[in-house]
């Protein structure tokens, strides 16, 4: 399950490109989680009944994950990757790929657990590896209007929000896969029609026309049904199933997935992308291994 929702979304990027060549990313993300969210009710409604869309007294935590998951995550990852520009497709797939050491900033954070001296060392070696990609062996460009710093930066903040979101479903230890994704879909999609409608009526959106939402209409049905529906759904689930731990491994075929599409369709890639993504792959893969020798310690005392 988390296999097909990592490729899935790593062939999101590529499709995501075109699209955000014609519709504003937040529109995208209007259109949607309107569809997600209504597939994810009637499938709820029939496989376990629609007494499970209650939130049972958790709104507020509810409401919070969903904005993060769905309103966050599609608002900036996809906002960065229009800003970035061409290369903006195999570094926001880069960046999504290091959710695993974004997790451990998290916990860090919020539960106030300091991570071991080796995962600082491999979160090091993997930020060593993004920095790789995004400047393809010019470290100048950081310094340069057009280092796209700033599309970067919205790109991780929209990765710790998928973080969030999916360390959330933990704290539902009680609801299937499924209903954790569709009530946190519902609420976050009033987030996001909220949001959209602010933005139009100030004037900083403009109403797609009925042209735009045809040339996207291919994209809308792959980032909906299947990235969005069956890649959520199996992601949520198979997380639960193998636990995070080992879920989050198959997170370093997101950036592989996306390279290979996005040089298909004629994306030149560096030396350094390529050298970049490795090293993060790398680097995850070797703490993913020592986080589970510490488990295993642990474990036998």
């Amino acid at each position: 399950m988390c296999l097909f929702a990592v490729l899935t979304w790593g062939g999101m990027y590529p499709v995501m490109a075109d699209a955000l060549k014609i519709m504003d990313p937040f529109y995208i993300t209007l259109f949607r989680y309107g569809s997600v969210s209504i597939v994810f009710v009637f499938w709820l409604i029939m496989t376990e009944g629609k007494e499970h869309l209650k939130v049972e007294g958790r709104l507020k935590e509810v409401l919070f994950l969903g904005t993060m998951g769905f309103a966050g995550f599609s608002f900036l990852v996809f906002l960065g990757q229009q800003l970035a520009g061409p290369s903006g497709t195999v570094i926001a797939a880069v960046i999504m790929a290091t959710q695993p050491l974004l997790g451990v900033i998290v916990i860090w954070i919020t539960q106030k657990t300091t991570p071991k001296p080796l995962t600082f060392l491999f979160m090091l070696t993997a930020f060593v590896g993004v920095v790789m990609v995004i400047s393809k062996g010019d470290i100048t460009i950081f310094f340069s209007k057009d280092g796209n710093l700033f599309a970067n930066f919205l790109i991780l903040i929209g990765a710790v929000c998928w973080v969030i979101y999916t360390s959330g479903g933990s704290s539902f230890p009680d609801w299937s896969p499924l209903r954790y994704t569709t009530v946190t879909s519902i609420y976050g999609y009033l987030s996001i029609i909220v949001i959209v409608t602010g933005a139009t009526l100030m004037g900083w959106l403009d109403v797609p026309t009925i042209k735009m939402f045809s040339d996207i209409s291919g994209a809308l049905i792959y980032i909906s049904l299947i990235a969005g529906v069956l890649a959520v759904f199996s992601w949520n689930a198979g997380n639960k199933i193998l636990t995070p731990i080992n879920g989050i491994v198959f997170m370093n075929l997101l950036p592989v997935t996306t390279f290979v599409i996005s040089v298909i369709q004629g994306y030149e890639l560096s030396l350094f992308e390529l050298a970049g993504m490795m090293i993060v792959i790398l680097s995850l893969i070797a703490n993913n291994l020592y986080i589970r020798k510490v488990q295993k310690e642990i474990a036998l005392g």
